[in-house]
């Protein structure tokens, strides 16, 4: 009878420890779409200030229309990128941030334009976007290493396998170049 109690209790450990690592797994994939919510939020706040912005300076430098069509393709493109793609919308925020560099050298040149009341709170949104979206993109990043470490270490791996749980992209830019903050100069 002592056997027969020692494998129940060592049934009941393994069950226990297997609800265990599995609601581990639930709930770090909970963090990451929370995560990955969090970036989609700052990133449609940012898709919402660029046509803002680009009519503002359109106003001033009506000769730098290819700058401002690059910029309005580049969201556009981003926005088509399905919200799931992380790799996608990596390359998508990336040409956001170049196309953005190219509007801000503009209006260095335009004193009148730097001066606009308008210009400025635009500018002072998107630089907020932009600092909220690198945060939300390290916590995002942060996330993605403790699923990945869950998935990829022992003994987790082996529920994460039954499961079906695989590890996930991070969201990582194309070049050094696109990781660099706009830099605006007055």
């Amino acid at each position: 009878m002592s056997y027969f109690l020692i494998l129940i209790v060592v049934v009941a450990l393994l069950a226990l420890w297997l609800i265990g690592m599995y609601n581990g797994f639930i709930k770090l994939r909970n963090k990451l779409d929370e995560a990955w919510g969090g970036i989609q939020i700052q990133l449609k706040r940012r898709y919402d200030l660029i046509p803002n912005l680009v009519e503002t300076v359109k106003g001033y430098a009506t000769h730098e229309k290819e700058t401002f069509e690059r910029l309005v393709q580049a969201r556009n493109a981003a926005l088509q990128v399905p919200q799931s793609d992380v790799e996608g919308q990596a390359q998508a925020q990336g040409a956001i941030s170049n196309a953005l560099k190219s509007v801000f050298a503009i209006a260095e040149s335009y004193p009148e334009l730097r001066a606009s009341e308008n210009f400025q709170q635009l500018q002072n949104a998107l630089m907020e976007v932009e600092d909220n979206l690198q945060m939300a993109r390290r916590y995002y990043q942060a996330t993605v290493r403790d699923f990945n470490n869950k998935v990829e270490t022992f003994p987790s791996m082996i529920i994460a396998s039954i499961f079906n749980f695989q590890k996930r992209p991070f969201f990582e830019l194309d070049s050094p170049e696109e990781a660099r903050n706009v830099q605006v100069k007055f």
